[in-house]
């Protein structure tokens, strides 16, 4: 598999993480000695003849959120013949989707906050009062902290659902959990060091995520030997429970009397300089071209 053709930029609300990403995995790439092609993908009309124009031996998306994250894209290279890393069809659009993964992890019994989903303000204004605040309302299918508020009190219930609404039909209104953030990249059958996250904003926002330089970042997490591998081993459950595979991150809480909460799958996760799946890869010792040889391994 030498030559990689790297699908990565997109369409969706995620463009220009996507954007970032894509550089990162391109520089990467033609440091671990690949041959690199790469298309920003701005209309889905354009992907197949430049893929049979161009004949990469893999295909490498980077596309967050939309059609390149929902199995859409998957569809149409399992269809076409091309190996591509990452979760295929089924994985891919279970993962994406917040409300399905949770009914998945409870149906495995994993752990998971408790949720409702609404998709109107007339909804919203029903719940409203049946609440226990302090919850996250978030869109069902969106990534990278994109149309997620906090809410404090039932007041700000229905204008957090509104901006949700921009984004997305389904909007989940999610229990608060008053803990440390973790997250577990996966690639193939290696689990990378556990990453906690500590943002100077109320909650790992979009700015946390991707523009502040103020984002504590702790590895090793502060966790002990044995929670350290019990948080990692829930990780690998929840990827697995979806039907994920390749390469991941999976995004925890815990709360204050150390009960662990699955929040959700990510199956193209963010590669840009503020991402955690390189800054884990680091840690274990991978630099940014073995790690994209490993995930290359791992189709």
């Amino acid at each position: 598999m030498n030559k990689v053709a790297v699908i990565y930029g997109g369409m969706s609300s995620e463009r220009d993480v996507a954007l970032m990403s894509g550089q990162t995995v391109i520089e990467g790439l033609k440091e671990a000695g690949y041959e690199v092609v790469s298309l920003d993908m701005l209309d889905t009309e354009m992907l197949v003849p430049w893929l049979k124009e161009q004949k990469p031996d893999v295909v490498f998306p980077v596309l967050h959120g939309g059609v390149g994250e929902d199995g859409t894209l998957q569809a149409v290279l399992q269809w076409h013949g091309y190996a591509f890393t990452g979760s295929g069809v089924i994985g891919s659009a279970i993962a994406l989707d917040k409300y399905r993964s949770k009914q998945i992890f409870r149906a495995a019994g994993l752990p998971t906050a408790d949720c409702i989903v609404v998709n109107s303000v007339a909804a919203a204004k029903e719940a409203e009062t049946t609440l226990t605040y302090p919850v996250f309302v978030k869109p069902a299918t969106e990534g990278s902290s994109i149309g997620i508020s906090r809410v404090n009190s039932k007041e700000e219930l229905v204008p957090a659902v509104e901006i949700a609404l921009r984004y997305d039909t389904d909007i989940l209104v999610e229990q608060f959990i008053d803990g440390p953030e973790y997250t577990v990249g996966i690639v193939g059958d290696e689990l990378l060091p556990v990453v906690s996250m500590k943002s100077t904003t109320e909650f790992y926002d979009y700015e946390a995520k991707y523009i502040s330089d103020d984002t504590i970042y702790d590895i090793p997490s502060g966790l002990s030997d044995e929670q350290e591998q019990y948080v990692q081993n829930v990780a690998k459950s929840a990827f697995d429970a979806l039907g994920c595979h390749g390469w991941g991150r999976v995004d925890l809480m815990m709360n204050h009397q150390g009960e662990l909460f699955i929040l959700e799958v990510n199956t193209i996760p963010g590669m840009t300089s503020h991402s955690l799946v390189p800054m884990s890869a680091r840690a274990k010792g991978w630099t940014t071209a073995q790690l994209m040889k490993n995930i290359i391994d791992t189709i």
